[in-house]
């Protein structure tokens, strides 16, 4: 096995360890598309940082099964290390390899991350560094047990993974805390892996569509299927800059346990802006907040506008009640009709009507996790990252398409 060239990411996930100023990191997290050279590119750093680093020191190398890690990590990576001059000898019986260069000697460990009881399998070793291949595909429990295991000063975890559901515990505790986790987060694209034909990549381009295109060619976190809003699409409806708006709405989606989620809405031109949002996840912050302290944050949210009316769950009586004792807010108690709100909301979007501020993040995030459940008929939409979405929905289906619209609106939303 022979190379030309390596991209910039792959030369960074090689050597990052030893480079300013990423040498201080104790992670890597390398994700993106599928044939970008992560996978190769990342196994040659970990083991030239072992043997670099340590003597007689013991590593893991994970995979799905240990059959697709020697498949995909080992046989090509142990091929190459034949040919720079290391010796690699392999206790298959055992799972492990033990590699040799220049008197200096380390273990590594294979291991398979298929179920919930695969943790049991590495609990109780000392570790001084982990390469997680395909992490996206393992329990969260044979993770962290792994991660557990690199109490050696100096050990370092390895990250590699094709993006899933944005909603998957990896995205949502790495990738989106990498800065937080001291780990250095490298995106990798088909146009990373030099030895990839531009045929080659065409092909693939051609391969897949939707959310498998965005995931498996453009290395997005994207929900696989049943978006309930597929039109939704961040280069047209997200804006920089709002125009000034004339007349101003809030819409309230309000939860005790369940997130509460507030939107800001503005009319101008026939188009429907959401200007900001306040977003509350009880169970996120580890407190819930009382109906005062809800209605403190809508008095925010609405300062320095001129509110028409605020639209809320009817549901959410005492905080209506709440709203209702202040004086200062017209309540009006939105039509919950989900269906002829979500054909109201998809119309909007189709026309594009509705439009949203950059910094609206949390409703951007549910679009492209609010799914379609698995009812028989197909028609309920997953009771799950639907706080913005409810009141987005409460918005249009009470005032965007109030006074007799519903003829207009009377579209049909695709599954």
């Amino acid at each position: 096995m022979t190379f030309q060239t390596f991209s910039k990411n792959q030369k960074l996930a090689m050597s990052w360890w030893s480079r300013k100023p990423y040498s201080g990191y104790d992670a890597i997290i390398c994700d993106g598309a599928v044939r970008s050279g992560k996978t190769l590119s990342m196994s040659i750093g970990f083991v030239s940082w072992a043997m670099t680093s340590f003597q007689g020191g013991s590593f893991a190398l994970c995979g799905k099964t240990i059959t697709s890690l020697k498949r995909n990590v080992m046989t090509p990576l142990m091929d190459l290390l034949g040919n720079l001059g290391f010796t690699c000898l392999e206790k298959v019986s055992k799972n492990y390899v033990d590699v040799t260069l220049s008197g200096i000697t380390n273990r590594f460990y294979l291991f398979g991350g298929r179920d919930e009881s695969s943790a049991s399998l590495i609990q109780g070793m000392t570790l001084c560094g982990v390469f997680l291949d395909e992490v996206a595909l393992m329990p969260r429990s044979f993770v962290e047990q792994a991660l557990a295991r690199c109490s050696v000063t100096g050990s370092r975890m390895w990250f590699n993974c094709n993006p899933d559901s944005p909603t998957h515990w990896f995205y949502r505790e790495w990738i989106r805390k990498a800065e937080e986790k001291h780990a250095l987060y490298v995106h990798f694209t088909m146009a990373d892996n030099p030895s990839l034909s531009k045929r080659v990549r065409q092909r693939y381009e051609r391969l897949y569509s939707g959310a498998f295109y965005d995931r498996f060619v453009l290395g997005k976190w994207t929900a696989a299927d049943g978006l309930i809003y597929p039109m939704f699409s961040e280069q047209q409806h997200v804006v920089e800059h709002v125009p000034t708006c004339d007349r101003y709405w809030i819409s309230c989606d309000y939860g005790t346990v369940n997130p509460s989620s507030f939107g800001l809405w503005g009319h101008c031109d026939g188009v429907w802006y959401r200007l900001k949002e306040y977003y509350y996840d009880a169970r996120t912050e580890g407190e819930r907040r009382t109906d005062e302290e809800h209605y403190a944050a809508l008095e925010e949210l609405a300062a320095g506008y001129d509110i028409e009316s605020v639209v809320v769950d009817p549901s959410a009586a005492s905080f209506i009640a709440c709203i209702h004792s202040h004086g200062r807010f017209r309540v009006i108690p939105a039509d919950n009709d989900v269906n002829a709100g979500i054909q109201q909301v998809s119309s909007l979007l189709k026309q594009d009507k509705l439009r949203f501020c950059k910094a609206c993040r949390d409703i951007r995030r549910e679009f492209s996790q609010y799914c379609w459940g698995d009812s028989v008929r197909g028609d309920a939409p997953k009771k799950e990252h639907d706080h913005a979405m409810d009141d987005m929905r409460y918005f249009v289906r009470t005032i965007a398409c109030r006074n007799g619209a519903d003829a207009f609106f009377a579209v049909s939303a695709k599954r």
